[in-house]
């Protein structure tokens, strides 16, 4: 992961929706590419504007992949409906994390998150969350890919940010479809931009030196991504054993995915 390949960026900002990005156009398998406008991903979609909706109306969707948990839908609002396409909520994360994550993050004083986050500790937090996606998601990243297999196309993933769980989807997606992992990790980091990072709200403010202790936990970092990988490589071995003994994602499937999303 030392070269960063161009990646495509095809980046419209929409009012309400950060995060927002077309994956079309990334290399993938035997020299194709991922076909542009079938596979989107972004960050919630609760506080849409009206042209917003109507710009994710254009793009003719099938299905939204909503990785939220409850905690996630309590603070930051169901995601505005979009007539025609289906909606799937799938959590990739537990309610009761959500809640202690956003009560942290909203309410929790500069001492308490000093002692939960400071000299590494939110980082260590982000590595552990993505190595327990990987390890104990794998049925959902399964039923994503089959989904996604199986037809239902366009898609747009997302989670609260756009960057972790709809991250380590997207990821997944990608490197089912043969994206080199340097290409992924690529598109993974434009979620870094300050423009699509989430803003924090807080009805409390912060000292400067405490709200920077918030900064792990979003922000989209290689060190978070590259646990990921290791994950896969230290369970599994390879990328294909991860797919078909971890996710139950045969080569068969695979090729079907292919066919459905990428281009020559």
């Amino acid at each position: 992961m030392t070269q960063t390949p161009q990646v495509p960026t095809t980046d419209p900002l929409l009012a309400g929706v950060r995060n927002f990005r077309d994956l079309g156009g990334l290399p993938a398998a035997d020299g194709r590419r991922v076909r542009p406008g079938v596979l989107f991903r972004s960050g919630h979609l609760a506080r849409a504007t009206e042209a917003d909706a109507a710009f994710l109306g254009s793009l003719g969707l099938h299905t939204v992949f909503d990785f939220r948990n409850a905690a996630d839908i309590a603070h930051q609002g169901a995601d505005v409906p979009l007539p025609g396409v289906r909606h799937v909520n799938l959590p990739m994360s537990d309610q009761t994390d959500g809640d202690e994550f956003w009560r942290m993050v909203h309410q929790g004083s500069a001492e308490q998150l000093h002692a939960l986050l400071s000299d590494g500790r939110a980082a260590a937090r982000m590595t552990a969350s993505y190595r327990s996606i990987i390890t104990h998601r794998t049925a959902e990243h399964g039923g994503v890919l089959r989904a996604l297999a199986d037809g239902d196309v366009p898609a747009l993933m997302h989670c609260a940010a756009g960057k972790d769980r709809a991250g380590l989807a997207v990821a997944v997606t990608l490197l089912a479809l043969g994206v080199p992992r340097d290409a992924v990790e690529a598109d993974y980091l434009l979620s870094d931009a300050p423009h699509r990072r989430f803003p924090v709200r807080r009805a409390t403010p912060l000292p400067p030196e405490a709200l920077e202790l918030l900064t792990p936990l979003f922000a989209a970092r290689a060190e978070y991504l590259a646990e990921a990988f290791a994950t896969i490589d230290e369970g599994w071995g390879t990328v294909e054993r991860y797919l078909s003994e971890g996710l139950g994602f045969s080569p068969t499937d695979r090729e079907r995915l292919r066919e459905r999303l990428l281009t020559d």
